[in-house]
């Protein structure tokens, strides 16, 4: 059975609809629908001044555009690279000025833009360097909030044709489910709140330990995601599982499996529903449920709340104070003798440390405990992965400070 799609016009009409029903604030909806309180103020104005049509979506188009390349022009760049299908558009912009001519020849990315326009150009697959992370050796739980399982199980569709995605974390040690929520989508947005949450109300464990897929890691600096710098931020070592390799998250693998046969067919009929039950379920597996692996005891029994606290005030040393550092911008650059070198949006906002080493005059770039890669200290380089960024030691992750 096909998914059912919501187009964008059709959740623009539900938006306007909702927000003229006076049941509900328009903070309250864009928080719903996941976008900003201008945005929808402009829908609704929209739909105030010209109806449904008014929620389509308009041209981006300037009116005029006087710098635009003139016909005759593009006629002429396409007829070359018909007779020279090998020629680039630096020869044929040559070819322009030297036989035809033309005193205002278009630049050579305007006349590459007229090629691929016409169908002219065979897109090429870049392959740049990718950040093959090396994943370092998992933390035997000891103790309670030693170490968190942190996963999403695969989504399924309610009964309503919405998408449910359930985020599951759990305590390793005691095996106590701290949380099992219904998020409409696996994304860093929806999980960050949901985690932001969850430590109001237990507090922070030592160490998180994730797969490697979407919202935890990415193929950027040192494999890490928005959400795991954030955790990072936190004091939090992250941990990840080796791809492809299930078992190195496997009690937390093995709930999922009782989770979906015992909760999640068949699917409830919405996600209030669903949530109902997961939390049923969470409590029966808490209290009632024995584990062999603790004696069979209670994961209830055994877990208590630990006593960090979330205070995002406080700022938490990640680097020795003879550690040179650098603030990242909100685009993901950072600056090293007048020279901007991008590291990745996903640390915009924080600092990363810097070590220039004297032998290659090559700079390390480190997150915490996370190496990041390399980068020439010339202008605009780009930070490089290392033969494989790596952690370091566990001495990142210090005492918090006020």
């Amino acid at each position: 059975m096909p998914w059912k799609t919501e187009l964008p016009m059709e959740l623009r009409q539900r938006f306007v609809s909702l927000a003229q029903s006076g049941h509900f604030t328009i903070s309250e909806l864009c928080e719903q629908f996941s976008i900003s309180r201008k945005t929808g103020h402009k829908w609704v104005k929209r739909y105030r001044d010209f109806g449904r049509a008014g929620l389509a979506d308009r041209s981006r188009s300037p009116r005029n555009s006087p710098g635009k390349t003139d016909v005759s022009i593009e006629r002429l760049i396409v007829s070359e690279r018909r007779k020279r299908p090998t020629w680039g558009a630096k020869k044929i912009r040559q070819i322009l000025k030297t036989k035809y001519g033309v005193k205002q020849v278009p630049a050579v990315s305007t006349v590459g833009d007229i090629l691929k326009r016409n169908g002219l150009v065979k897109a090429r697959r870049r392959r740049g360097e990718a950040f093959h992370v090396k994943r370092g050796d998992l933390t035997p739980p000891s103790h309670n909030n030693h170490v968190w399982g942190v996963d999403f199980k695969g989504w399924f569709p309610l009964g309503n044709g919405s998408r449910c995605d359930p985020l599951t974390v759990s305590d390793l040690h005691s095996r106590y489910i701290l949380r099992a929520q219904a998020l409409p989508q696996a994304t860093q947005y929806w999980t960050k709140r949901a985690f932001r949450s969850l430590f109001k109300q237990y507090g922070l464990p030592e160490i998180i330990r994730v797969d490697n897929g979407a919202p935890f890691a990415t193929i950027g600096a040192g494999g890490l995601s928005k959400l795991s710098v954030w955790w990072i931020g936190l004091g939090i070592r992250v941990e990840y599982s080796r791809p492809g390799c299930p078992q190195d998250n496997g009690c937390h693998e093995r709930m999922h499996r009782t989770m979906k046969a015992e909760c999640c067919r068949p699917s409830s009929p919405n996600r209030n529903a669903q949530q109902q039950r997961f939390d049923r379920w969470r409590k029966d597996f808490n209290s009632e449920r024995p584990h062999e692996s603790l004696s069979l005891k209670f994961p209830a029994e055994i877990y208590q709340a630990s006593t960090r606290r979330l205070d995002e005030s406080i700022k938490i040393h990640l680097y020795d104070p003879a550690t040179e550092t650098r603030k990242v911008n909100m685009t993901g650059y950072i600056s090293i003798k007048g020279n901007r070198h991008l590291v990745g949006e996903a640390f915009a906002g924080t600092k990363v440390s810097i070590e220039q080493t004297p032998e290659s005059g090559l700079i390390r770039v480190q997150y915490g405990n996370v190496k990041l890669g390399i980068i020439e200290n010339t202008p605009n380089a780009r930070l490089r992965p290392t033969a494989s960024a790596e952690r370091w030691g566990d001495s990142a992750c210090a005492s918090p400070s006020t």
